[in-house]
């Protein structure tokens, strides 16, 4: 488990975290969302050893987390930093190198990993010669050929098509079901909500929000109501103890202030026509961003 206890730091007069602290569990896909300049960047090259804090600690295990820790980390930064010259397999074995990997294994490793990326094709490409995607893709597998026991993640999705981004999703989880905890930042909300187990929203170098998707909606979420009916749904505007948020002619999205005034309101319409869909709607990540945020 990785955990940041009031973490501080500050350049000159302008406080780029403020008593930052939150979790990262064992085997835990977590996003770590916010603004440009919230201090996500920050955060991460703390926990890498990049930066110093000014005041708090970074833990691993419950003990405090040194350098011979970080070995043990796989990172990819937002920039771009591979040697562009250097052929895709060629820079991929050779980070598995760094790390203490033997030739013959460090070869096997990367080729299953580009394999599984699909850069199975691109093995023998430089660097630059890639597409900015594929650029990406590289990038992603640096960080992971030594199977890292921490992973920390810097806008891995950037630029990548859907296809792509499937990919590299099932890569994460896999990495997350082996144990390991996995801290990823990302201004795709949609992407974020779709595959982490627990969210961190941060803004202006405060933690707003944190914990599971499940308990932040149970926390900032509105519960919501959707109804699809052959027949006009208007009449929820006047209902007893509804809030109709959307509508347009037999569909509508409301809130009910009690389960007796959700419940009536079905009723209601199932005694004015065919009722198609009644459905509970969730409370978007995207949502919850600009309650706690804004």
């Amino acid at each position: 488990m990785l955990e940041l206890h009031d973490v501080s730091k500050r350049y000159g007069d302008r406080p780029a975290l403020d008593a930052v602290s939150f979790t990262v569990g064992d085997g835990r896909l977590t996003g770590f969302v916010g603004g440009n300049g919230a201090g996500k960047t920050t955060a991460m090259r703390i926990i890498l050893g990049v930066l110093a804090a000014d005041s708090g600690r970074v833990t691993l295990g419950g003990m405090p987390l040194g350098d011979v820790d970080r070995r043990r980390f796989g990172y990819m930064p937002e920039e771009r930093g591979l040697y562009p010259k250097m052929r895709v397999l060629e820079q991929t074995v050779y980070l598995a190198r760094l790390h203490g990997w033997a030739p013959a294994a460090a070869r096997r490793n990367a080729l299953e990993l580009l394999e599984r990326l699909d850069l199975g094709e691109r093995v023998n490409d430089t660097i630059e010669s890639l597409s900015l995607g594929n650029q990406q893709r590289a990038q992603i597998a640096a960080a992971l050929v030594h199977r890292p026991e921490v992973l920390v993640l810097d806008e891995p999705f950037s630029g990548l098509d859907p296809m792509a981004v499937e990919t590299v999703q099932g890569v994460l989880a896999d990495v997350a079901a082996s144990g390991a905890p996995v801290l990823f930042s990302s201004h795709q909300l949609d992407i974020v909500e779709r595959l982490c187990d627990d969210l961190v929203i941060i803004a202006g170098g405060r933690i707003r929000a944190a914990g599971s998707g499940e308990a932040l909606r149970e926390q900032h979420g509105s519960e919501r109501w959707e109804l699809l009916m052959n027949g006009d749904a208007g009449w929820l505007r006047e209902a007893p103890g509804i809030t109709v948020v959307e509508f347009d002619g037999g569909w509508a999205v409301f809130e009910a202030e009690t389960d007796a005034a959700r419940q009536a309101a079905l009723a209601e319409a199932v005694a004015r026509g065919e009722v198609v869909t009644f459905t509970r709607e969730h409370t978007t990540l995207a949502e919850i961003f600009k309650e706690v945020v804004l």
